[in-house]
């Protein structure tokens, strides 16, 4: 006869029965029997391998590209915004400005607004490169660091050009209003 073992000790053979229970005698596995171990494969579909990581070219590209559009076109802003303030100052302060505004003030200064204004266009279509291609190079995983990088750049870029622009050309007016 033996012994029956403590509810919840485990039994020769793996089973171990519930506390409580009327356990049938300990099941011992055939000898050589091994458990199944994960998953038996398909017969037909295999996972694919992932796609190993690529070169870096395309995401630095695609940063060094967001990184002109936003430091040139805020440089060209800075640039022409200082000129166009200085320029238009003494005109502002001598008129009224009413609910239209003149656009003829700005015609002693069109060449910096024409610098400035190919410095905005000139950004935004860097810029809407460099967030395309950034894209690209996130979902080819080539140079994904860089690419999230460069659309973050880009899309910062607008901004920084445009609180540039805002500031040197109130710059230049605050310079044309203490000259004159």
């Amino acid at each position: 006869m033996t012994t029956p073992a403590a509810p919840g000790a485990p039994t020769p053979g793996g089973y171990t029965p519930f506390p409580g229970s009327s356990a049938p005698p300990a099941y011992a596995a055939p000898a050589g029997y091994l458990p199944p171990s994960g998953y038996a494969p398909g017969s037909g579909w295999a996972p694919s391998q992932p796609t190993p990581a690529r070169g870096a070219a395309l995401g630095l590209t695609a940063f060094l590209l967001s990184m002109g559009a936003a430091v040139l076109a805020p440089a060209a802003a800075g640039i022409g915004g200082y000129a166009i303030g200085a320029g238009t100052g003494e005109r502002l302060m001598a008129g009224t400005l009413g609910t239209d505004f003149d656009w003829s003030l700005l015609s002693p200064v069109r060449e910096w607004v024409l610098l400035v204004e190919v410095g905005f266009w000139a950004g935004t279509v860097l810029g809407v490169w460099a967030i395309v291609q950034g894209i690209i190079a996130i979902a080819r995983r080539a140079g994904r660091g860089w690419g999230i990088a460069a659309v973050v750049c880009a899309a910062v870029g607008p901004v920084i050009f445009g609180l540039t622009l805002q500031a040197v050309i109130v710059a230049g007016l605050a310079a044309s209003a203490s000259t004159g």
